[in-house]
This record gives C-alpha cells, structure tokens and sequence, in this order.
C-alpha cells in the first residue's frame, strides 16, 4: 500500500518548506514524546532495576536488525556516531605494505578519516575512485570504476549505499560479489540512505554497516548503529567497558572484571549507551520507520519528484539518472557560481531549506513534503535563472 503524506507526524511550520532531511531530520512527535517521558522518568533513579540496562538495548536491536533485514540482532550495536563505528572497524583491520584501500570521492569525512589514519600506520595506501565529469552514464561509469579498481592488492572497500552530496547510488551487490573474489572487506556508510532506501544485510553480506541516526533513522542527535559481521567475533573493541562483558548483568560480580565479551559483536557497544533520554527516542523513531517502512518511504519520494521531474529537467541543471541515484536524496549540479549565489539567498529569504555539497543544490525528501514544496522550489530556480 503507497503511503500518503504524513506532514501532521512532525512539527514543521506551515511557512517553513523543509527539503533538508539528509541534513538533520526534524523530531518527529513520537519521537519528540518518547525524549520527554524518558526525561521525566531520570527524575527518579530509585525505579531503574538493573534490568534497564539491558532490556531496552535488546529491543532497539531488534528493530534496527529488522530494518536492514538481519536475522542476527547480537551483530547489531549502539554507538554514538558513524567515526566511533568505523574506529572499531580500523582498529580490527590488518593491512600489508602495498595494500589498497577503496573510497569514492568526496566521500563523508567520517568514511575517509579512519582509512586515512590506517593507511599511515601500517603502510598501505588509500585509492580514490574519482567522479566521473558530469555526463550521460555518469552513475554506471563511476560504478564501473570502482569494479575495476578492485583487486589483489585490495584490503577494504569503504563506501555509502548513495553519494551524500548528491544521492548517486552504489551497486553494492556487485562490489560486494567482486571484494568475495579478491578477499577484501566491504564496509558500509548507510547515514544517507538506510531508513529511507532498502538495504539488504541477508542479501550484500558486508563486513560492517554504521548509519548516523539522525537523519533518515529519524532519531536524536548522538546516536549511531552499526552492524558488524563475522570478521570482528574476535576483535578489539576502542573503548572497554563494563556493560559488555559476560555477566555484566550480575551488578553483585562486577569486581570479578570479568575478561570475556559477551557474543557476537556487542563488545563494540559504546560505554553508557543505555541513555534513558536517548535510547527511547531511537527506540520511537525505529519503529516509526519500520511502520512506514523505507521501500515506501522511497516510492513516495520517487513519485512526488516524478510529478515535477519534466519542469527541473527544463531548467537544464544536471542530475543523475534515475537508474543510478536515489529518490529520496539526489543534486542537481549548478556549475555557475554566481547563480549558485542567487538561489541560495532567494531560497533563504523564501525559508526553503536545502543543503549545497560542492556544486550540488542537495535536495532531500521525506514523507513531511508535499507538491507544493517542489512548486516552491521550482518557481525559485525558474526565478533566478531567468533574471
């Protein structure tokens, strides 16, 4: 069933035409209500029993695993961001010296960073795939690339499901199918896309997927969650900490300082990641995304851009074909840099918010816009190319 507008599950004012998702999304109400009870409930520590540590820290990985169709919930674990996430992910990679790492450009720093400071430590290199000039096929040529630049030499291939500067998506199956051949890890941002596009753990079989949840997972600030496979059962985590250690639940035998993880991949969990405040609103938002569910979420974008798409295209601003970026994050490329001026003060006086990443006017949408937003948006850009 296609899912209709559902502007009154949010607080947005009227006046404000909101087209920034990728950018922070906004609190939606049940979200904003579960922060609220769980604030008022640390008003009274005396009624959190141990169990309160542990109990609602299961769930929330269950309904993340349920999003990215993992049948595996102790793979999944809360972090605090996509940089702690990929931290664990470095410190439990080996390279050799004359290694490969694999990233695309203009990745998100917190993608690029950890392999950075890898690379530098034990003498492998990172090689960057370079977009390909804007063009027809640019998606399939830049996919292509990537394919080819994997080989013997290839330790880990670290990238996004979808470009965050301008929702250029990523064929993960095959890259995936290709770091199998040549023994590499593949290892996953899903910040801009998992809540919104589907991603298939069962199906990609990464080494590791991290996904920022404050933007499509519709969660609070500070919080992450990550997915980790086999390869780190026996990894070192960058923090210790007492809660993930074999029966941390026994408040009474924690000076044992018990020296064993507990299974799969929990050891990697942050310290103090039970926030009473936190883990309820990322508990809200979760479900409210499985409800709606994300393949919808990205049919609901797709048909509202499709409404429009003819009128933008006649703007003849670039944008990538449909077959190889999202439909619920996508940029169309300015390269003018006066008009690129233009439009961003029209846009500001008119309070419609986007986000611009290089030459990309980045627009992101989500189930709280409607036509008339796209109208809006498009009667400025028509605006400012004709003056």
């Amino acid at each position: 069933m296609l899912l209709t507008t559902q502007t009154e599950a949010f607080y947005l004012p009227d006046n404000i035409t909101y087209l920034n998702q990728a950018y922070m999304s906004p609190l939606a109400r049940r979200v904003e209500q579960a922060g609220l009870e769980g604030m008022a409930r640390t008003r009274s520590p005396y009624l959190f029993p141990a169990d309160e540590f542990f109990a609602p820290v299961e769930k929330l990985r269950q309904a993340f695993a349920r999003l990215i169709d993992c049948d595996a919930p102790g793979r999944v674990v809360l972090v605090s961001s996509v940089s702690y996430g990929m931290a664990n992910v470095a410190q439990n990679i080996v390279c050799q010296p004359g290694d490969e790492i694999i990233v695309a450009e203009g990745q998100f720093p917190s993608n690029v960073l950890p392999w950075q400071t890898l690379s530098a430590m034990q003498s492998a290199s990172i090689k960057t795939i370079p977009a390909p000039a804007p063009a027809e096929n640019r998606g399939k040529i830049w996919n292509e690339r990537i394919l080819e630049a994997i080989g013997p030499k290839t330790r880990l291939v670290a990238l996004p499901q979808v470009h965050w500067a301008d929702g250029t998506r990523f064929d993960l199956l095959a890259i995936r199918a290709r770091t199998r051949e040549v023994g590499a890890l593949l290892v996953i941002d899903g910040t801009q896309s998992v809540g919104a596009l589907p991603l298939s753990i069962a199906e990609i079989q990464p080494d590791a997927l991290v996904c920022a949840g404050y933007k499509w997972l519709l969660g609070p600030y500070s919080t992450a969650l990550a997915y980790y496979g086999p390869h780190f059962d026996t990894g070192r985590p960058i923090e210790e900490n007492w809660v993930n250690r074999q029966d941390s639940d026994r408040f009474e035998a924690l000076q044992a300082y018990e020296p064993r993880y507990r299974p799969e991949a929990i050891r990697f969990e942050m310290g103090q990641r039970n926030s009473f405040i936190l883990l309820p609103m990322m508990q809200a938002a979760l479900d409210l995304v499985n409800e709606w569910q994300a393949a919808r979420i990205q049919e609901y974008a797709r048909g509202l851009w499709q409404t429009f798409a003819k009128d933008f295209a006649q703007l003849g601003f670039g944008l990538e074909e449909e077959t190889y970026r999202a439909a619920h994050l996508f940029g169309l490329r300015i390269p003018e840099a006066a008009l690129r001026q233009k439009i961003a003060n029209s846009l500001r006086e008119a309070q419609v918010y986007v986000s611009w990443r290089g030459e990309s006017l980045r627009i992101s949408l989500h189930l709280y816009n409607r036509a008339r937003d796209l109208v809006k948006l498009l009667e400025i850009l028509n605006q400012c190319q004709k003056s």
